[in-house]
C-alpha cells in the first residue's frame, strides 16, 4: 500500500480547494471565473482515490417507516445476487489460510458456548456477539507480529484469541471466576495483558481505545521502535469526537495506527443509513491524509492483506491506515436484544455469505488445502478443546468476597512501567545551560 491519499476502483472523490469562492462570489454578486481544465479535472481540484477490493458492490439501503403505529425499517435494493468467490490472497500460503480459518471456527464455536453458559444462568452480566464478524476479528489480527499491539472491542474475542487468549479465559472472564484475566472483578470482554500479549483493554466509551492506541504507538517510537497498533471502531462509535481525534492526532505525528472500522449496518438499532451521509466510511480518511481501503468484512483474505499492508507501512514509519470492512451483525447488540428491528431480508441475504461458510468452501472446494476428512479432524480438536476449557472454566472457583479490594488502591509497584523496546533518550545542555538533562522529545 502506498502513503498516497487514499482511489475508490473505477472512480474518484474530487474535493475543490475553493469550495469557499462560489459562496463569496454569490453573496457579493460577482460573476465567478471560469477556470481551465486538464482531463476533465480543474486544478483547483484534488483526486483522491479509495481502493475497494470488494468482489461485490451491494445495492440496497434501509428506510424507516411504520406499522401498525410503530417504527419500523425496511431493506429496498437488489438482495439476489449470487455470493461472490473469495479473492486470492496475495500474502497467504495454505498453512496461514488453514490456521486463520481454524482461529475463526473457535471463535464462533466459543460464543455458542457462551450463550449456552448464558441461558444457564452462569454468566455473570451480558454476552456481546461478533456472529458473523470471524474473518475481520481474526485476520486483522492474524497480521500483527508479536511486538505490535492489539486494542480489541467487544465483537473482537476472535482477535484475543488469536494474540493468545484460551477460551477457558474468556469464558472465565463471563462468568466471573476467580482465575478469570480481571480475577472475577469484571465481566464480559473488559480484559487485556499489557506485559506479554500487548493486549490493551477494550474501552466502554467508544472511540477511547484510538488516542490509547496512538499513545503505544508514541511510546515505542520514544523508544527507538516503529510499531503497528491496531484497533477497532464500529459504524456507530466511529461518530464520536474522540475517534477523530485519536486519528487525527495519530496522522499528525505518523503514528503506526491501523484502524479498522467495522460497519456492520447497525449503531444498536439504528441503521448505517441514518448514521452518516457518506457512501463509505473510508472517505473519512481523505480528512487525515492517510490512506483508506474498503474491503469485504466477510472475506478473511481480503481483511487479511489489507492489514498486512497497513502494518507494514506502520513498521516503516509511515503512519496510519483506516480500513472499512463492510458486514452484517447477525444478532443484537447483545444477547438481550432480539434484533427485530432488523428486516428479515437483510438476515437471509448475509447468511448467505457466513464468512466461515465462505472459507471452509474456499478451502475445501477452491484450493482444495483440505480434504474432508481433515477438515472433520480439523473441527473435532476445536470441539475437543472447547468442551475441555468450557469444563474447566465452570469447574473453576469464584473469588473470595475479601479478595474484592485488591487492585482498588495503588500497591507497591502498581504504577510501574517498564519500557519494552528501550530506553528513551536524553539530550543535555539544550535548554538550561551545560550539564542539565532535558527529557526526549514526544512529538514528531
Amino acid at each position: 500500500m502506498t502513503a498516497k491519499p487514499a482511489t475508490r476502483q473505477n472512480s474518484a472523490v474530487r474535493v475543490s480547494m475553493d469550495s469557499a469562492e462560489p459562496h463569496m462570489a454569490k453573496k457579493q454578486n460577482k460573476p465567478l471565473a471560469v477556470k481551465s481544465t486538464r482531463n476533465g479535472v480543474s486544478p483547483d481540484q484534488r483526486t483522491y482515490t479509495i481502493p475497494d477490493h470488494r468482489l461485490e458492490r451491494p445495492n440496497f439501503s434501509i428506510r424507516q417507516g411504520r406499522k401498525g403505529g410503530k417504527v419500523s425499517y425496511e431493506v429496498t435494493g437488489d438482495l439476489s445476487a449470487p455470493v461472490p468467490p473469495i479473492r486470492e490472497s496475495k500474502y497467504l500460503n495454505k498453512k496461514r489460510c488453514i490456521e486463520i480459518y481454524r482461529w475463526m471456527l473457535l471463535n464462533r464455536k466459543m460464543e455458542a458456548a457462551l450463550e449456552n453458559l448464558y441461558k444457564q444462568g452462569k454468566v455473570v452480566g451480558g454476552v456481546y456477539f461478533g456472529l458473523g464478524q470471524e474473518a475481520c476479528s481474526c485476520a486483522s489480527a492474524y497480521a500483527l507480529h508479536k511486538d505490535d499491539w492489539l486494542g480489541p472491542m467487544i465483537r473482537n474475542q476472535g482477535s484475543t484469541l488469536v494474540r493468545g487468549f484460551s477460551p477457558r479465559d474468556i469464558m472465565m472472564q463471563y462468568l466471573a471466576k476467580a482465575d478469570s484475566p480481571t480475577r472475577g472483578r469484571d465481566a464480559s470482554s473488559h480484559f487485556g495483558d499489557i506485559k506479554d500479549r500487548n493486549i490493551v483493554a477494550p474501552v466502554s466509551t467508544l472511540g477511547d481505545l484510538l488516542p490509547v492506541l496512538a499513545g503505544v504507538a508514541l511510546g515505542a517510537r520514544l523508544q527507538g521502535r516503529n510499531i503497528a497498533v491496531m484497533t477497532y471502531i464500529g459504524d456507530g462509535g466511529q461518530s464520536t469526537g474522540v475517534t477523530y481525534e485519536g486519528l487525527n492526532f495519530a496522522a499528525v505525528q505518523d503514528l503506526g495506527l491501523v484502524l479498522i472500522v467495522e460497519n456492520n449496518l447497525w449503531a444498536y438499532s439504528t441503521p448505517a443509513d441514518m448514521q452518516f451521509r457518506v457512501k463509505d466510511l473510508a472517505e473519512r480518511a481523505i480528512a487525515y491524509g492517510i490512506p483508506g481501503v474498503i474491503v469485504d468484512g466477510t472475506d478473511a483474505c481480503q481483511v487479511y492483506d489489507a492489514a498486512h499492508e497497513a502494518c507494514e507501512r506502520a513498521r516503516r514509519g509511515e503512519g496510519p491506515t483506516l480500513i472499512e470492512a463492510k458486514m452484517m451483525r447477525m444478532k443484537g447488540h447483545a444477547i438481550h436484544d432480539a434484533a427485530d428491528y432488523v428486516p428479515k431480508p437483510l438476515f437471509e441475504y448475509w447468511r448467505k455469505r457466513d464468512p466461515i461458510t465462505r472459507i471452509e468452501n474456499y478451502l475445501l472446494n477452491v484450493k482444495k488445502w483440505l480434504t474432508p476428512t481433515e477438515h472433520r479432524d480439523l473441527t473435532a480438536g476445536v470441539d475437543q478443546q472447547l468442551e475441555a476449557d468450557r469444563n474447566f472454566a465452570v469447574a473453576s472457583p469464584m473469588p473470595e468476597p475479601e479478595s474484592a479490594a485488591g487492585g482498588v488502591y495503588c500497591e507497591d509497584g502498581c504504577h510501574e512501567i517498564k519500557p519494552k523496546y528501550g530506553t528513551p533518550k536524553a539530550r543535555k545542555g539544550l535548554a538550561g545551560g551545560p550539564g542539565e538533562v532535558e527529557a526526549a522529545v514526544h512529538l514528531k
